[in-house]
Parts: structure tokens; sequence; C-alpha cells
């Protein structure tokens, strides 16, 4: 049972992480013309790194369902790192 429990607290840190990396991208594309973008850019940096972080301590655990979630997650990841790099 405790082997169960890690890896549900795995994936919902993976998911928790996704969700706070997703919403400091959306509020950088808000401030970007602002002065405090530089901050909210490394902000949104932060998250994005802890939250491949997660993902990669829940993959080590995962099931076959959550480990096609925590993929599309570092897709997702991927595409905001992309997109930041373009600016």
């Amino acid at each position: 049972m405790p082997y169960h429990k890690n890896k549900q607290q795995a994936f919902q840190a993976a998911e928790q992480g996704h969700k706070q990396a997703m919403d400091a991208y959306a509020y950088s594309q808000l401030v970007k013309e602002e002065a405090d973008y530089g901050k909210q850019l490394k902000h949104l940096k932060e998250e994005v790194n802890e939250t491949y972080a997660q993902i990669d301590n829940a993959m080590e655990v995962a099931s076959d369902t959550q480990r096609r979630q925590l993929e599309q997650f570092q897709q997702d990841l991927q595409s905001i790192v992309n997109e930041v790099n373009l600016d």
C-alpha cells in the first residue's frame, strides 16, 4: 500500500507543478510588455524546471496511464520553453 500511495503522491505533485507552470506562463504572456517581464520570466523558468524534476520523479513509479499524462505534461513544458526561447 505505501508504494501505491507514493506513486499517487508523486503523480499529484507533477500534476500540481504542471498547473503552476501553465499558470505562470499564462501570466508572463499578460505582462510581456511591462517592466517586470524579466521577473516573471525568471519565475516561469523556475516553475518549469521544478515541474520537470517532479515529472522525472513521478515517471519512476508511474502506471501506464499516469506515464501517458506525464509525457503530455513534458510536451506542454517543452512547448513553453520553445515559445519563450523564440521571443
